[in-house]
Order: C-alpha cells, then structure tokens, then sequence
C-alpha cells in the first residue's frame, strides 16, 4: 500500500507555492516544494543568496565602497527580487491553468482564496520597494564615487 501512496501523484497547492516563494524565496523553496530537491533553479536561488550574504556584509562594513561587495551581493539581489516575481506570478495564475501544469493527475482541483491575493500584494509592495532602494543606493554611490574622483582630480 506504501508503493501505490508513492507512486501517486501529489497535490501542489498554489498558495503555499506562493507563500514560499514570498517568504523563502531566495533559499529556493517554492521550486523545490514545485519541481523537487533535484530541480536546478532552485539550487541557483540558494547559491545566489549564499553568495550574496557577504557582499552584503561587506558592502556594509565598507560604506559601500567594496567593489568585490557590489559583484558578490548582486546574485543575492537578483535571487532575492526573482523570488518576489515568482510569487507574484503564481499567485496571479489562475486555478485552471495552475491545475492543468502541476494537479493534472491528482484528480483534486484548486481553489485559491484572499490569501493568495495578499501574497501577491505584499510581493509587489516589498519587491518594488527593494527594487528602488537598491537602485537608489546604488546611483548615490555611484555619484559619491565620481564627485570624489572629481574633487581628488582639481587638488
């Protein structure tokens, strides 16, 4: 009886994907809750945050002056703002089309309510407030960088 519950498929609820991907995201869980621990994506969602975490620490021990730190922190960004998108994507989908690619031999059918909605509000408001800051920040060192090249140029 254990072989047949096995062999079985299983049901993928697309709020739970969703949340993953909003809460856990950058670590990958939303892929492998969808497409199993082999899937390759989500290794690179793991493996970007994994690399962006010292970049980050290094960027904030250095007031953002570390160009190591700006090249290693990018895939964690990237993995980070991906992960946002993904939400916003599954959660957006609607049931039929979400059934028909992961529930199609499960013979169950989804039935997302209010919540999957939430999910998608707060990844769109979280996401694009990451999104701007990070570009902001980015600008204001860049511009920081050429003023001091500039003053360093006229002495």
């Amino acid at each position: 009886m254990s072989t047949v519950a096995s062999l079985s498929p299983r049901f993928r609820s697309k709020t739970i994907t969703a949340a993953l991907a909003f809460f856990f995201g950058s670590l990958g869980a939303h892929r492998f809750y969808l497409y199993g621990l082999r899937d390759v994506y989500g290794w690179a969602h793991l493996l970007g945050t994994l690399i962006g975490i010292p970049g980050y620490l290094l960027l904030a021990a250095t007031e953002r002056a570390s160009t190591p730190g700006w090249v290693l922190v990018l895939p964690g960004a990237i993995s980070l703002l991906a992960a946002f998108l993904a939400a916003i994507v599954y959660g957006l989908r609607p049931d039929e089309k979400w059934d028909a690619q992961f529930n199609a031999q499960t013979g169950k059918e989804s039935d997302s309510g209010w919540t999957v909605i939430f999910i998608v509000i707060f990844s769109l408001l979280i996401g694009a407030f990451l999104l701007m800051t990070g570009l902001a920040l980015s600008f204001q060192t860049y511009f920081e960088l050429q003023v001091q090249a500039a003053k360093t140029l006229s002495q």
